[in-house]
């Protein structure tokens, strides 16, 4: 711990957030690399956050996704129907 109180090893660096962001961008890679990151004790505690943050954002926007294709899918079957 430094002479603030904050412990500095549990400090995510530039480069790995570098890292990090990078692997994001990959697809498929990213949805491994952040459940590996959010479940893993291993992982800082803010990177681990963060992946789980994410992971929370990913999963509703799937779902408003998957509801607004329902819906669109169901208005367009009603217009076909008129």
């Amino acid at each position: 711990m430094d002479h603030h109180g904050f412990d500095s090893s549990s400090t995510v660096r530039l480069g790995e957030w570098m890292l990090t962001i990078f692997l994001t961008f990959i697809p498929v890679v990213n949805l491994i690399a952040l459940l590996i990151w959010a479940f893993s004790s291993s992982t800082k505690p803010s990177k681990q956050n963060w992946a789980r943050a994410i992971l929370i954002w990913m999963l509703i926007a799937m779902v408003i996704g998957f509801g607004m294709g329902v819906l669109g899918l169901g208005g367009a079957m009603m217009m076909g129907n008129t």
